[in-house]
């Protein structure tokens, strides 16, 4: 019996050791890595050898492109998690988009920039309803230009809190991004780190917060969708301060 325990532990180790290294694949990217798998084998056999290998280096990044790994969110009433994995590139007073119906007045938005090796699968900041999901077409200007937030493709979501008050969240099509993936829809309830989308492949998201909440992140800082808290909107402590340089 103790020989049996022993392997079972044993046993579980080893998954738990493989579940740290091996991380799933969103569906979405299975035709993509499919098909760089396909045109790597084709090129190195029937092309060039060294053509092979390159498009294997290639199928390999765009499996790493499409990994979904698991999050543990804080679940407290109040905090907002990020959307997105990525560097937080402006903290700016900005008007919602006009699509979603949230006035005129600015709001203070986070921007968290996604560069081509960050998780792409975006997650809900908190525990709501979907009250808009609309989609604008737009140009591919690069997404971490302050314009990219009016003049690029997006699809924008108006998320009303338990509280009453309303988020609103935008996927941002980059310069390579041409396509923008999402689950949810108008009059949905959703948790705070469920999956709602996926931006293939660089791109941004954007996040509104409440008037007068003060985001706890700063310029130059990393958020992990899902984990890193963007804002607390119970709490009391004033707009975070820091230096990327340091």
């Amino acid at each position: 019996m103790a020989v049996r325990c022993g392997l079972k532990i044993r046993r579980k180790q080893a998954m738990s050791a493989i579940d740290t290294v091996v991380v799933p694949i969103h569906r979405a990217g299975w035709p993509f890595i499919a098909g760089f798998a396909v045109v790597s084998l084709v090129l190195g056999l029937a092309v060039w050898a060294p053509l092979g290998w390159i498009g294997l280096v290639l199928t390999l990044w765009c499996a790493y492109f499409f990994r979904d790994p698991d999050r543990v969110t804080p679940t407290r009433p109040g905090l907002l998690v990020s959307p997105a994995d990525g560097r937080v590139t402006m903290i700016v007073p900005a008007v919602p988009p006009k699509e979603l119906g949230m006035g005129s007045e600015p709001l203070t938005r986070i921007s968290v920039f996604l560069n081509v090796f960050n998780v792409h699968v975006n997650r809900v900041p908190a525990d709501g309803t979907i009250v808009a999901a609309e989609y604008h077409k737009g140009t591919f200007v690069n997404a971490a230009l302050d314009k990219a937030s009016d003049e690029n493709e997006r699809m924008a979501f108006r998320h009303r809190l338990p509280d009453g008050r309303e988020i609103a969240y935008v996927q941002i099509a980059g310069l390579v991004a041409r396509r923008i993936l999402w689950w949810v829809k108008a009059g949905q309830e959703v948790k705070a780190g469920e999956r709602f989308g996926l931006i293939r492949f660089g791109s941004r998201t954007d996040i509104y917060l409440p008037d007068g909440v003060a985001p706890l992140v700063c310029v130059g800082q990393t958020a992990i969708g899902g984990e890193t808290i963007l804002a607390d909107l119970n709490g009391a402590e004033p707009q975070r301060q820091g230096d990327v340089r340091r």
